[in-house]
């Protein structure tokens, strides 16, 4: 399929546009969103100079690093179960990336996909509200980085370097979409508890000592509305957002 330049994207009646570089492919898929571009549309670059994670955080990418793909959503869902998207495209990488490369993958609440306690992948799902529902759901996967600069060597790791089957990002692609698709649809179809007891199979945050915004307490559930579940000494509460950070290591 043709590539095009980041800047002026002409969205055409396609489902995949490929984009050698780019600012954000979140940036191109709401574009591409507002330009009537059909549900499950799907944006993918080589590089990206300006990608954001979660908390705002940057993500760049090398060329042909990391695969980079935004996926637009034009969800069948209660504008209140919107959230939910996002622990289920967690699912749905984690086990798109286990299947092609071998690894085996854990979660880490709400959407970051490890390897031996290591981000490999990172998830952003936004938003936008308006004559109806937009959802772009973002995925960035390290591939084939050998190293990371600074303060990420201690937390961000690869498919090379964990020794998965090497896989190239085409494959890597088709495994993330099929997988995605099929999740989505579970969720649209049979409601969330099959996918939060997926998550919580896959999940390597719960059982461990965690700080949320400003509860600590031990991981115990995720519950039905996706907020994760912390045992304190006051009791129980529901953290919905926030940053988790590991207080003590089991």
């Amino acid at each position: 399929m043709d590539q095009h330049t980041a800047t002026g994207v002409s969205c055409a009646p396609r489902e995949v546009i490929r984009l050698a570089a780019v600012d954000s492919t979140q940036r191109v898929a709401f574009e591409c969103a507002e330009q009537g571009m059909p549900d499950g549309t799907v944006v993918v670059a080589e590089s990206q100079a300006a990608g954001r994670g979660r908390q705002g955080r940057a993500w760049l990418a090398e060329p042909g690093d990391s695969l980079l793909v935004s996926i637009v959503v034009r969800p069948r869902l209660n504008v209140r179960d919107l959230p939910k998207l996002s622990l289920v495209t967690a699912v749905a990488v984690a086990e798109a990336i286990g299947g092609a490369t071998g690894l085996a993958t854990g979660l880490k609440w709400p959407n970051d996909v490890l390897v031996n306690g290591r981000k490999l992948a990172g998830i952003l799902l936004e938003s936008r509200l308006a004559a109806e529902p937009i959802v772009v759901a973002g995925v960035g996967i390290n591939l084939r980085q050998r190293s990371f600069p600074g303060a990420l060597a201690e937390v961000a790791t690869s498919v090379d370097l964990e020794g998965g089957r090497p896989v190239g990002r085409e494959t890597m692609l088709q495994a993330v979409l099929e997988a995605f698709d099929r999740r989505r649809a579970e969720l649209e179809r049979e409601g969330f508890e099959p996918l939060r007891v997926r998550w919580l199979e896959l999940s390597d945050t719960i059982g461990r000592a965690v700080t949320a915004g400003t509860h600590t307490g031990v991981a115990v559930g995720l519950a039905e509305d996706g907020a994760l579940v912390l045992r304190g000494a006051e009791g129980l509460h529901h953290v919905v957002a926030g940053e988790v950070t590991e207080s003590v290591r089991d």
